[in-house]
């Protein structure tokens, strides 16, 4: 996120200065020159590449709006889509934050089979689809006011403080989770043990008729 703010800053800057074609070039610049300082000190690309996308995509609206603001019509309606996503998987009993977590930690679908498990992860989504809706809202009643030096301070501002407040959302509902799910699991091994003790206990006393 703070990388990604770096071309934001450039674009704006540049375009106050230099004019729109300039700022569009400045932003792609400065993107590319992230990459490649990540490339040398070895550091994982995949954000540089996804911040140079988003950059390229940006700095191509604005080319074919032909106004600065269009540089920030991708991330707008981006935030829209990402907000009907979240919204749409918690519907449908899939929390996205809950999927995604338990799929990268293998952990399986225990956690949609105990209600209070599910409904932390669907507060945790919830909470990613407020901040992305926030950002939409906002961004775009100021893009239609055509104020692009404050849509800038916007996407900024509302970019790492609000998920960092969706993130400590996602951390609550993970360590109930996974407090939940241990406590079932625990049980779970003491029914089985208690089971095979009758079992052994069965076997031992009974004799034929």
């Amino acid at each position: 996120m703070l990388f990604s703010a770096v071309p934001i800053v450039v674009f704006v800057v540049a375009n106050s200065a230099f004019g729109l074609i300039p700022a569009i070039w400045s932003a792609v610049g400065s993107a590319a020159v992230i990459g490649v300082a990540r490339a040398i000190r070895k550091e994982t690309l995949q954000p540089a590449v996804a911040g140079l996308f988003g950059t390229g995509i940006a700095a191509f609206i604005a080319y074919r709006t032909g106004e600065a603001r269009g540089f920030f019509l991708y991330g707008i309606w981006m935030s829209l889509l990402y907000c009907g996503i979240f919204v749409v998987s918690v519907a449908v009993r899939w929390p996205l934050v809950g999927v995604i977590w338990n799929f990268l930690n293998g952990t399986g679908r225990a956690w949609r089979r105990d209600k209070p498990s599910l409904h932390a992860y669907d507060i945790a989504t919830l909470s990613f689809a407020v901040v992305f809706a926030a950002r939409f809202v906002v961004q775009n009643w100021l893009y239609l006011e055509d104020e692009t030096g404050m849509l800038a301070v916007a996407r900024i501002a509302m970019g790492f403080p609000l998920f960092a407040l969706a993130l400590l959302v996602t951390i609550w509902a993970i360590r109930r989770s996974t407090k939940r799910l241990r406590v079932i699991e625990a049980e779970t091994e003491a029914e089985e043990t208690d089971a095979e003790i009758e079992q052994r206990l069965r076997e031992k006393y009974s004799g034929p008729d």
